[in-house]
């Protein structure tokens, strides 16, 4: 005989019960805050978007990089919650080894590449450009795309069979032993974002802060999650607790990741540039100096040049004339010369006499 579903579920297949299961409240809480968070982060990228064109700091600018791809993770982190509450089978298995890693992966270089960032600015350094900040980002994330790819095709080529039927404690090592590189971004990053805090411009701490505690929250959910999914469930004779402790580990995560670091960044992404951020002089806001070109000297400010120089000259008087006298003649008739008779042209027909 067939089991009934469970109350609020309907025709659909057991391994979706959990999504519907009125009696195991869990699932439908979890996805509802995953639902939530998928709704907040498509607001946030669309945020992002539009307050482009408002960041006035262009250092800030750069970083829109960070935040995007971050926010990309973010978005997966609350889609992947959906994958550990139905069942595991054929299909949820290779997507929960695969993408659990790579989005964490990716949410974690962003927190360290920002973290590289600020302690070139809390020193009064030039930031790095953006390519640089994307480069660095696919880098690091990267590495853990490669692990899990070579992982799963190994396993799903040679060993198909054994990977898919394995038992829930042997899935449950391999499962934390693909994540050893994601644990070592957490822990670099948490160390990079105290260095930080040492640098004389305080405006740039407030964001390492924020990546601070980001790290340290998200360190804490792992240390639990990855203990309850090797030990305590076991311990306790839980085993169906597997998929809860990790879908649990994935929401608050992405949470998490949403209140503590990305909303605070978005809010002070258009805040205005202060000049106490930076430092008075700096190479990235000298001007540069203009190279003398050469060319026929301007003969009009020669004189000027040598009068110029004149003043140089202690015995150089201002009010004194630097024209060149000379010594005037007395001999010299200066009086005004008298207008002379004219001449009548008739002159010489009269010879000499008047009219008669």
């Amino acid at each position: 005989m067939t089991t009934p579903p469970p109350r609020g579920c309907g025709s659909i297949h057991s391994d979706y019960y959990l999504l519907c299961d009125m009696d195991k409240a869990w699932g439908i809480v979890l996805e509802s805050l995953a639902t939530a968070g998928v709704l907040v982060t498509i607001f946030l990228i669309c945020s992002l978007f539009f307050l482009i064109c408002k960041v006035q700091d262009n250092n800030k600018r750069h970083m829109i990089s960070i935040y995007f791809f971050f926010l990309l993770g973010t978005l997966g982190i609350f889609g992947l919650t959906f994958a550990f509450i139905i069942t595991s089978n054929n299909n949820t298995r290779p997507p929960r080894f695969f993408l659990f890693g790579v989005l964490f992966a990716l949410c974690f270089s962003c927190l360290l590449t920002h973290a590289f960032n600020l302690i070139k600015l809390v020193r009064g350094k030039k930031s790095f450009s953006w390519l640089v900040l994307l480069l660095l980002i696919v880098s690091f994330a990267l590495v853990q795309i490669v692990i899990n790819i070579e992982y799963l095709v190994t396993q799903l080529v040679n060993y198909r069979n054994d990977f898919l039927n394995m038992s829930s404690e042997k899935a449950n090592k391999d499962f934390v032993m693909l994540l050893i590189y994601v644990l070592f971004l957490m822990a670099l990053t948490f160390l990079m974002s105290m260095f930080t805090f040492c640098g004389p411009y305080k405006g740039w701490k407030r964001h390492g802060a924020h990546i601070f505690v980001t790290v340290l929250f998200s360190i804490a959910i792992w240390v639990v999650w990855i203990t309850m999914l090797t030990k305590g469930n076991q311990s306790l004779n839980r085993p169906e607790w597997d998929d809860p402790v990790v879908a649990i580990a994935l929401v608050s995560n992405g949470w998490i990741f949403l209140i503590m670091y990305i909303i605070p960044e978005i809010c002070f992404l258009t805040a205005p540039v202060k000049l106490e951020d930076y430092p008075p002089e700096n190479d990235f806001c000298q001007p540069t100096l203009i190279k003398q070109t050469t060319g026929v000297d301007n003969r009009a400010y020669t004189q000027d040049e040598i009068v110029q120089g004149d003043r140089e000259d202690p015995s150089y008087s201002p009010y004194s004339s630097h024209f060149q006298l000379k010594t005037i003649d007395t001999r010299n008739d200066f009086s005004i010369p008298r207008p002379k008779a004219q001449t009548s042209p008739y002159h010489d027909y009269t010879g000499g006499k008047g009219p008669m």
